[in-house]
């Protein structure tokens, strides 16, 4: 009787707010709701808790942009991601999942106290910006015992490698779609003050003069979809080179291909240059250390031909069905990269936004004011704008492009130099742990994974911090390191028999 009563009276509010056309404080119950049921099954299962968590992650934007930049959804994945910490803590204390220490962690410690004495910096304006900008570069942190503990094996580290690759084929589609009907889609009729400059932007090729527009797919700026589909198109590959050194290969192979290709049209539609660079990069440097790193002495190699073999083709052919079938849409944007990023054209830019635009960047952080002691972690980082909503006061008009620049005007000129080390260790010790599984299956996702945080600790920082601080690609940064720490323990946990050359019989279950 009681559920029967609650049920009526639900169905009253509800309805009561579908005529007055409330359609945000649904929104925001659906949410609260949704929450919760996160939240119970974190609590359950940290596993399922932390997979929810990161769906709620990548479509969080998407419900925002509709609830007019809400504030509660802003910290709602922060609130549930400390649900999934304290359930995986409490499984660590009980002896039933493991744990490591970091090889960084000196040097990423010194980076973290420096962050917590400019929390209380006398030069920002209040401490809430401390505390937001502690949020934006540390919160994410303890991800690398999260993802540590996930991959407890290779059916583990297939799920969420499988899981990444439908979310980013998912995400690729809507912004597809959206560059070719336009911000119509996916977005309300009017956006938050603070979101309109974000995203509804366009843009003109120099020469043609043909404008078009930047999607942001669920995402409520351009600049974060081009960023998202770029880390996801390396991850991918990494993805299908490990699927096809195993025997048998993973029914999800054809998946993985696919989704390649519409990461790569997504990236030619983003307008994004620095998506496109950062591509072509890749699509360089993957292939050859792949070929490196393969394990020749067992003849399978030439799997890891066929997996950039097939990728190729899929790229060619998605680029291929987008020219047929959208020339407008995608030539306008093929003219901007052609006329933008040609070195014998008279438009030619990648030169002066790659050196000398950073670099004056840089150098303006030192007209700044207090950049030797800096004006307090937060002060000129992303979401800034929602502190001055809450308390009042008006954040401070300092800050530059650069990402080491904008480090000297938060936390002083100590900062780049911390920095640097930090990041740096990162990078020697997990070469280190990739090393550990050359010539294994494991070794694409593992290079993948240290190629990751390479462009985005050190190409992305230095054309600007906003990467780091995007709480996307940050989440994955720390998640994906600790999955590559962890993977030299799959060698061990799952051994594998002597394999076979790929023109043989394969034996049952022998993976490589």
């Amino acid at each position: 009787m009681s559920l029967f009563v609650l049920a009526l009276w639900l169905a009253w509010e509800v309805g009561g707010k579908i005529v007055a056309d409330d359609i945000r404080s649904i929104l925001l119950a659906i949410m609260v709701f949704a929450g919760c049921v996160v939240v119970g099954a974190a609590l359950r299962n940290w596993r399922t808790g932390f997979y929810l968590f990161f769906v709620w992650m990548l479509f969080e934007d998407l419900v925002r942009k509709y609830m007019g930049n809400s504030l509660e959804l802003f910290f709602g994945k922060d609130i549930l991601l400390a649900f999934v910490y304290l359930a995986l803590l409490l499984e660590i204390r009980k002896g039933r999942e493991k744990t490591f220490r970091p090889p960084f962690l000196v040097f990423l410690s010194l980076f973290v106290w420096l962050g917590v004495a400019q929390v209380f910096n006398q030069n920002s304006p209040s401490i809430f910006y401390g505390l937001l900008g502690f949020k934006v570069y540390f919160y994410y942190i303890p991800l690398l015992f999260v993802g540590y503990a996930l991959i407890r094996n290779d059916a583990d580290l297939r799920k969420f490698l499988v899981v990444s690759a439908i979310l980013a084929g998912v995400i690729s589609i809507l912004g597809i779609v959206q560059a070719i009907l336009g911000n119509s889609f996916l977005n309300p009729a009017v956006l938050a003050p603070e979101l309109q400059d974000l995203g509804d932007l366009h843009k003109v090729a120099p020469l043609s003069n043909r404008a078009f527009y930047l999607p942001t797919s669920v995402f409520v700026s351009s600049g974060r979809f081009a960023e998202y589909v770029a880390w996801m198109l390396i991850l991918t590959v990494g993805t299908a080179a490990y699927f096809l050194l195993q025997a048998p290969a993973p029914r999800y192979r054809k998946l993985v291909f696919a989704v390649t290709g519409l990461l790569v049209a997504a990236t030619v539609l983003s307008g994004s240059r620095s998506a496109i660079v950062s591509v072509a990069m890749s699509a360089l440097v993957l292939p050859a250390v792949f070929l490196w790193g393969a394990p020749w002495r067992w003849r399978q190699a030439d799997r890891l031909f066929r997996a950039i073999r097939r990728s190729l083709i899929g790229a060619a052919l998605a680029l291929g069905v987008l020219l047929l079938i959208f020339p407008e849409e995608a030539g306008s944007r093929i003219e901007y990269y052609a006329e933008t990023l040609n070195p014998s054209g008279s438009n030619y830019q990648l030169g002066t936004r790659t050196w000398d635009y950073p670099i004056d960047n840089f150098l303006y952080a030192f007209e700044q004011p207090n950049w030797v002691f800096g004006n307090g972690i937060g002060t000129a980082s992303l979401g800034k704008q929602y502190v001055a909503k809450v308390v009042g006061v008006r954040p401070l008009d300092i800050g530059v492009e650069e990402g080491h620049g904008a480090l000297i005007v938060e936390m002083g000129i100590v900062a780049p130099f911390l920095w640097i080390l930090w990041t740096g260790s990162v990078l020697y010790y997990s070469w280190k742990a990739a090393r550990r599984v050359r010539e294994t299956r494991l070794f694409p996702i593992a290079f993948a994974i240290v190629w990751y945080a390479f462009m985005l600790l050190y190409v992305y920082m230095f054309s600007g911090i906003m990467a780091y601080e995007n709480y996307v690609s940050n989440a994955y940064l720390w998640l994906l390191l600790g999955i590559l720490f962890r993977l030299p323990d799959l060698l061990v946990n799952s051994p594998t028999a002597a394999p076979m050359s790929s023109n043989g019989p394969r034996r049952r279950g022998s993976q490589f």
